[in-house]
């Protein structure tokens, strides 16, 4: 993979992104599909902290750790995913003050972090993660650490979310994990160390966690703290591109078509592609408009190649054989391609307006 920057649909941090700290980087862009596959060297893209905003029926990350006590039903967690903010918000307060229930004060973090049903509080939520991560709570200690790093509810503070995220990681939060892995990968608040970053990924990919596979992926490619692998690679990007995880569907998609670490099936390849252009990816899309000019895994189209390109190409994708073979086609074929092409170009126009 080359180093050309690519924006992520989602930040490990708004801080970090900010900073250039956790960038990722896109795939090359190929003249054609027959050419060798990319090689990822750069790190897999961010994933969205765990302070999302909570609505009726949905959980939090920040909650999934589930009731206060093993022996009694957690009436205000059950109360918060039903969307009852208040109701959770007076049972978990009375929960920790009577029994400093570490759960409650980590609910109680994520009521005000949210403001659901209160006022949105920065502080009280700081210190109610506080409280909670003081006590053991992994949850509470990954929430407070996002806080720390975008310098929300306090200073940025860096080493100290540092410190929370190897402390939930060893409680086997897997976000932690994953996020922790990266920070060895940039190698800015310590030490650049790609075996550990393996690990910290293997524990989450193991988990489950499509961007901990498709960042384990990554490293198994390039031989990276651990041993050169390209079958586990495919076999990680295929478990990640299963989950929805974008930059697993190209970079799979890319390995079927050309048979590296898996057999070479190139109508499978063209379905991964496909998805992964409609979602946005102009390395994808430039792809896609390739095999659909050649007809490979896909029937030929002019009309679509046209209009595939024409969307990489804003989204700064740029092929001379694409744009040659655009000049080349019926002038009823090029104006069918960019009619197809309008509507994304438009949506792409005004999200940088």
């Amino acid at each position: 993979m080359s180093a050309r920057r690519r924006a992520a649909a989602a930040g490990l941090l708004a801080a970090y992104a900010a900073s250039g700290l956790l960038a990722s980087a896109a795939a090359p862009v190929a003249q054609t599909l027959a050419q060798a596959p990319s090689t990822s060297t750069a790190k897999p893209p961010p994933r969205q902290p765990g302070a999302a905003k909570s609505g009726p029926g949905q959980v939090s990350p920040a909650l999934t750790a589930g009731a206060a006590s093993a022996h009694e039903p957690d009436l205000a967690f059950g109360a918060f995913q039903r969307g009852y903010y208040l109701t959770a918000f007076r049972i978990a307060t009375q929960r920790a003050q009577e029994k400093n229930d570490l759960k409650a004060m980590t609910l109680l973090g994520e009521i005000y972090n949210n403001g659901l049903g209160v006022a949105r509080d920065d502080n009280k939520a700081a210190e109610w993660y506080r409280r909670a991560a003081d006590r053991g709570d992994r949850e509470a200690m990954f929430a407070l650490a996002m806080f720390r790093l975008s310098g929300r509810g306090g200073a940025t503070n860096r080493e100290e979310a540092t410190k929370l995220l190897a402390a939930a990681a060893k409680l086997g939060h897997v976000a932690a994990a994953y996020d922790l892995g990266l920070l060895y990968l940039e190698g800015q608040l310590f030490p650049q160390d790609f075996a550990r970053a393996a690990q910290l990924f293997q524990s989450a990919a193991q988990a489950g966690n499509p961007e901990a596979q498709y960042a384990l992926a990554t490293l198994y490619k390039d031989g990276k703290g651990v041993p050169k692998n390209l079958v586990e690679a495919v076999r990680l990007l295929a478990a990640a591109a299963l989950a929805d995880n974008t930059d697993a569907e190209l970079e799979y998609g890319i390995a079927l078509f050309n048979g590296t670490g898996v057999g070479k099936n190139e109508a499978a390849a063209a379905v991964l592609l496909r998805k992964a252009a409609r979602k946005g990816n102009p390395v994808a899309q430039n792809r896609l408009a390739n095999i659909l000019r050649m007809g490979r895994g896909v029937p030929i189209d002019p009309v679509q190649a046209i209009k595939w390109h024409l969307i990489a190409k804003a989204g700064g994708d740029h092929d001379p054989a694409l744009d040659d073979f655009m000049q080349n086609q019926k002038p009823e074929v090029r104006a069918a391609g960019e009619k197809a092409a309008q509507p994304w170009l438009e949506a792409i126009k005004q999200s940088r307006s």
